[in-house]
């Protein structure tokens, strides 16, 4: 039975045991909440608004004390969520033999000014997506410690010229002053991730 009253029949079924992928390529991920998702490629996942589409409609049945109503637009932000994660996180398993994901706090954040725009990234929810979704195509699925992977330029290594801090979270580019490469924030964010992630298998974690 769901929130909603609805009822749903389970049936559980032997199924034949899923190939290793045969995709080669790998994948670093940022979380955040401009962008759901940033990948190393480019690709970005922009970050939907469901629960501030549906706040207003959601405080009026909350004062009616409509509780029937409450149930449906909670119902239908979670589906409208669930959706958009699932069509995105079958398609980068699918492409993928490997990805690597930064870990980001959400629990925390959560409870900070940021909290509705947490709640509709849901990156919890991606993350075990991808990692259920991952075992099952047989690819590999890990996170990473993302500590300074925005402050680190991908191609030097150097961290002396980054955006630094909370006021760092309104640059969007900026130029690495030892190399002088200039990143995309995210994107550069990603790179790092994916190459910790490498870093992660060379050490001793079996290769795909």
């Amino acid at each position: 039975e769901d929130s909603r009253g609805r009822w749903y029949v389970c049936l559980v079924v032997d199924s034949i045991k899923t190939e290793k992928t045969s995709a080669k390529t790998s994948i670093g991920i940022d979380l955040g909440l401009k962008d759901l998702a940033t990948c190393s490629d480019g690709i970005k996942l922009k970050a939907p608004k469901i629960y501030r589409q549906y706040e207003q409609k959601l405080g009026i049945a909350q004062r009616a004390r409509n509780k029937k109503r409450v149930k449906a637009i909670h119902a239908k932000i979670k589906n409208i969520r669930q959706n958009m994660l699932h069509q995105f996180s079958h398609k980068l398993v699918n492409e993928h033999a490997a990805i690597f994901v930064g870990n980001v706090n959400a629990k925390a954040l959560a409870q900070t000014k940021l909290a509705k725009s947490v709640l509709d990234a849901s990156w919890t929810t991606l993350r075990t997506m991808l990692k259920y979704k991952c075992e099952n195509a047989g690819a590999w699925y890990e996170e990473v410690n993302e500590a300074y992977t925005t402050q680190t330029c991908s191609c030097c290594g150097s961290r002396c010229s980054s955006p630094k801090g909370r006021t760092g979270l309104g640059i969007r580019e900026w130029q690495c002053m030892e190399c002088g490469t200039l990143h995309n924030r995210d994107i550069n964010s990603a790179l790092n991730i994916l190459a910790l992630g490498h870093e992660r298998l060379a050490v001793g974690i079996p290769v795909l």
